[in-house]
């Protein structure tokens, strides 16, 4: 149960610091004492009153000199409530005072003392976040065990930034955080919360520097290519590319001339134009004479992709080939001996191109889409696949800078902030749920104008089985409104089935589009206009941006209509503001930050991968900058960690579990 609420280890329990306080202070009598409010009151115990039923209250009557109060309790003990309340006895008495038929009573004393030893019961009680099957007096036993346990350790702090800073050392600022004195010190801003919060993102900076230095240190392969095939893909694109794509497609290129490993960040609004950026790198490094990768989080995205990549490449005389997990037999044979034989210089494919036995000749680049959707291991078991392969990962949600220094800070980024020319803006609007009705009249008037509808059914609970159930009900309804133009996809259906709905929604045949969530990334029917999303309060801000981008992908007006069920929370009411607002996804990925925090952003909730504990990243930007100028400081004076404060700094990410950078340190 520790486990589940704090993690394996029992240093975890030191992160799970108090969310509220218990007041015990309130002395009052009896008669003084208010009900709702917890009070600690010196009582003479009068009489017991046992229950001649077990459905019945046994009822402990006290007294002091303003009146009397009765002590409550539910399937009690009678022997031990006459040990713990002897008749005649004075005891003191903390709980929620309440009053039935006019008679105070408190129901399930929290505590029960003998009034010479007030020392067992803390006057301010830290309150802690709990579990199912733990109570608040266990985890504090055991959180109490564990800070008296914690030792002095070494400062790893610079003296003076800790004076400037008014803090105090680890361990005090520790004992402090876990014995607030008022509610002030369970916030964020408290002086020593924000030393624990610099701590753990001082761990965090200072394991990315590290990582991020020994990646500076693997060999790599110069590529410079003459930029002929380049070039021959440029001229007969049907667009100009933006300032942008140029500026990031340099400083790509400068990565791969280089000897040492690219390992870069291609982030971009949705429909910034990453997709021609990441192919004009890979050509370059298949003019060179290496292969290139493109991984792909899904299916119909890597299919996407291969239709996206064969048509910018016509006449280029590049062999590009698709290995997901659909293709069998003889086909998938013939691609992987293009591979092992070199044949093939762009895969495209899914997790698929991991599995062993994918042999490339000279893999040279690897290019991974959305980032997010992969950890880091993929990542190393795609470069393994080559020799210096470089690394360029690309993602369509933007990362807000907090983010991008505390999970990708390993990555050098490059950012696309410019839409191509001739994109148009998206009128968005929210509509609450009741008037469906008038949606699909106005739906019905599109199809007859030749408009491709997309409509998004959410995930009603955390089960893929209601996703479906939505979405095939919504589809159901809207085929016998609409006939044989509505179409179906979601996540559960077989590849080949997707594909021809897909297929016949870009082409021809279905002209309003049932989806669950399975199209947010990467899907481009440059003909659709218009989107409706069921329950828009249900999704995340940057998820909404997503599955907006869907749409005005060509050079048509655009519309997406957010239906909402109300009453909405504030939350729910400032996120689709801000997406009616805005088409910034850099400026919507702050502000689902702030909204939703950073587990929720990156997905962490859900993969289990590791959180903050301490350190809220929309408080405390100020201290993770000051974090990431202080670790590369120390890696610049002291890069094995080899001086009295580089030993404490060794401490320090062993406590935040990134023992990881510690083996890279030893291994050099």
């Amino acid at each position: 149960m520790f486990e589940r609420l704090t993690g394996p280890h029992i240093a975890e329990l030191l992160w799970h610091l108090p969310t509220d306080i218990i007041d015990r202070s309130f002395q009052p009598t009896i008669a003084e004492a208010p009900p709702g409010r917890i009070a600690t009151l010196t009582v003479k115990v009068e009489t017991h009153e046992k229950p001649h039923n077990p459905r019945q209250p046994y009822r402990v009557r006290c007294r002091d000199g303003s009146g009397t109060i009765d002590l409550v309790f539910f399937h009690a003990k009678g022997d031990y409530l006459e040990r713990a309340l002897p008749l005649k006895s004075t005891r003191l008495v903390s709980g929620k005072v309440e009053r039935f038929h006019g008679q105070a009573q408190m129901t399930h004393p929290d505590h029960i003392l003998d009034p010479a030893a007030p020392e067992k019961m803390r006057l301010i009680e830290p309150v802690y976040g709990l579990t199912a099957g733990l109570t608040l007096r266990v985890v504090q036993k055991a959180i109490d065990a564990a800070v008296r346990r914690a030792p002095e350790l070494p400062e790893w702090c610079d003296a003076d930034y800790l004076r400037r800073q008014g803090w105090a050392a680890w361990r005090a600022s520790l004992e402090t955080s876990h014995n607030p004195q008022k509610i002030e010190d369970t916030f964020p801003d408290a002086k020593p919360r924000e030393r624990l919060a610099f701590d753990e993102l001082l761990a965090n900076q200072l394991a990315i520097a590290v990582m991020r230095g020994m990646t500076r240190k693997l060999p790599g392969r110069a590529i410079k290519p003459k930029g002929e095939l380049r070039a021959k893909v440029m001229a007969q694109l049907p667009f100009k590319l933006t300032g942008a794509q140029l500026n990031a497609l340099a400083e790509i290129s400068a990565d791969m001339a280089a000897p040492s490993r690219m390992l870069r960040l291609l982030q971009g609004d949705v429909g910034s134009g990453k997709t021609v950026v990441a192919l004009l790198a890979m050509l370059d490094a298949v003019e060179a004479g290496g292969q290139t990768a493109l991984m792909a989080p899904t299916e119909i995205l890597a299919r996407q992709h291969l239709a996206t990549l064969t048509k910018l490449t016509e006449g280029a005389n590049v062999e590009i080939a698709l290995l997901t997990g659909r293709e069998k037999g003889r086909a998938r044979e013939t691609v992987l001996e293009g591979l092992s034989g070199g044949r093939i210089g762009i895969a495209i494919g899914t997790q698929a191109l991991f599995q062993d036995q994918v042999e490339f000749k000279d893999l040279a680049l690897a290019v991974i889409d959305e980032q997010h959707r992969f950890g880091v291991e993929q990542r190393v078991a795609l470069s393994d696949k080559g020799r210096g392969v470089d690394i360029l990962v690309m993602t369509a949600t933007p990362i807000p800078r907090t983010l991008l220094l505390t999970s990708y800070g390993d990555l050098d980024a490059s950012r696309l902030d410019e839409k191509p020319a001739g994109r148009q803006k998206i009128a968005t609007s929210t509509l609450p749920i009741e008037r469906i009705a008038e949606i699909e009249t106005a739906v019905k008037r599109a199809l007859t104008k030749g408009a491709k509808i997309y409509w998004i059914c959410p995930l009603v609970e955390e089960s893929e089985d209601s996703d479906l159930k939505a979405a095939e009900e919504r589809f159901t309804e809207l085929k016998a409104l609409f006939g044989a133009k509505v179409g179906l996809v979601h996540g559960r259906m077989k590849g080949p089935e997707r594909d021809k709905a897909m297929a016949e929604f870009s082409g021809g045949g279905i002209d309003l589009l049932v989806a669950t969530t399975v199209i947010e990334v990467g899907v481009d029917v440059r003909d659709a206009t218009i989107m409706v999303i069921e329950h828009a309060e249900r999704f995340g801000l940057a998820q909404l941006h997503q599955l907006r981008g869907r749409i005005g992908r060509g050079d048509k007006p655009s519309a997406c209509l957010l239906l909402y069920t109300p009453p909405l929370t504030e939350t729910a009411k400032a996120r689709l503001s801000i997406l009616r607002e805005s088409e910034d996804g850099f400026r919507i990925a702050e502000e689902d930050l702030r909204l939703r925090g950073p587990g929720e952003v990156l997905g962490t909730r859900q993969s289990g991968e590791q959180q903050f504990r301490i350190a809220d990243l929309a408080i405390h930007g100020d201290l993770l900058a000051a974090a990431g100028d202080d670790a590369r400081l120390i890696l610049a004076r002291d890069p094995e960690l080899e001086t009295p404060r580089g030993t404490a700094l060794r401490t320090l990410l062993y406590l935040f579990e990134r023992d990881a950078a510690v083996r890279y340190l030893r291994s050099g």
